[in-house]
């Protein structure tokens, strides 16, 4: 029986990992897919963001699969694959703030992932607009050096000359990896799987120390906010104290994401931000037997637990009706 080809997704927070893992599913046709989604808050947004599909979709939350839910991660696929169910891929998106290697340790060491998978690309999803700012961390350098393939995203917003530049820098962090040019995180499927591009001598010449146990830390000045709360939004209030937050703090604010119930909107509202933008869109109908709850996640710098709830708080429709 031949291996099951895996392909790990990475790259800085707001890249547009999730967006390219919907292209690749809403392309797969007949292709039976298993997803695992890891994310650094409690509060799982990027699941509910995945297209519905015939596919297997596993979340891991609260914590990056390089550290602290290193081990729910080969739980997951181990558990996966002693199912019997059919499977003809499986794919990894991790968090925005995991650092590849010890992801690259779990499937290398451990004798039943090696055994059963066969480990084809790690894509890495770079930021083309905000991509300076991020290549000032320790994460995002990481996921930059072990890519075998960088997918330049939102190339749409940086003029050609910003491009070049980035591309260079790219080059000197990775000469190895292929660098592709998306919009949107849209890409033909053959530039990013079933293409053989991982070789562990080459990622063994970027960290020679890659297989032996070490433990990976994040940044502690920067943390994650996760809100859920039942009760609609007054959709002004919540856009106006987004712009006010952004303005505020938008340097600091690595991501943004929510699933959210506006007030007389019978759709879930899809919400992103990175940095300073902003950006949402109608989504779903809310079921007549779904609980309408809104969740809402903040990751970033020294970011102020008591300030971003009572803010969120100050949105709802029946505490504005309230107070009036």
């Amino acid at each position: 029986m031949g291996k099951l080809k895996t392909s790990i997704l990475t790259g800085f927070l707001g890249a547009g990992k999730t967006t390219l893992l919907n292209h690749l599913l809403s392309t797969s046709q007949h292709e039976r897919i298993a997803v695992i989604v890891n994310e650094y808050g409690e509060v799982g947004i990027d699941g509910k963001l995945v297209v519905e599909a015939k596919d297997e979709i596993i979340e891991l939350n609260n914590g990056c699969i390089c550290c602290t839910v290193r081990s729910d991660l080969i739980s997951a696929i181990q558990a996966l694959l002693a199912s019997g169910r059919p499977i003809d891929r499986i794919i990894v998106e991790t968090s925005g703030l995991a650092d590849p290697a010890p992801v690259i340790q779990s499937f290398v060491l451990d004798e039943v992932l090696a055994e059963r998978l066969q480990l084809d690309a790690i894509i890495t999803v770079v930021d083309a607009r905000h991509v300076e700012r991020h290549m000032a961390l320790d994460e995002a350098m990481e996921q930059i050096s072990f890519a075998d393939v960088l997918l330049l995203n939102k190339t749409d917003l940086e003029s050609k000359e910003s491009l070049a530049l980035t591309e260079s820098k790219l080059r000197h962090l990775n000469p190895l990896a292929r660098i592709v040019r998306t919009q949107s995180s849209v890409v033909d499927r053959c530039a990013v799987l079933d293409i053989g591009a991982f070789d562990l001598k080459n990622i063994l010449s970027i960290d020679p120390d890659i297989l032996e146990e070490h433990d990976h830390e994040h940044d502690q000045s920067i943390g994650c906010v996760a809100i859920r709360e039942p009760g609609a939004l007054d959709p002004t209030m919540f856009n106006a104290w987004m712009n006010r937050l952004v303005q505020a703090s938008g340097k600091d604010m690595f991501r943004m994401k929510g699933v959210l119930q506006f007030e007389g909107d019978p759709r879930r509202y899809v919400f992103h931000g990175v940095h300073m933008t902003l950006e949402g869109r109608p989504g779903k109908a809310w079921m007549p037997s779904e609980q309408r709850i809104s969740e809402i996640v903040f990751i970033g710098r020294n970011l102020d637990d008591r300030s971003l709830r009572s803010g969120f708080a100050n949105c709802l429709a029946h505490l504005r009706e309230l107070a009036s």
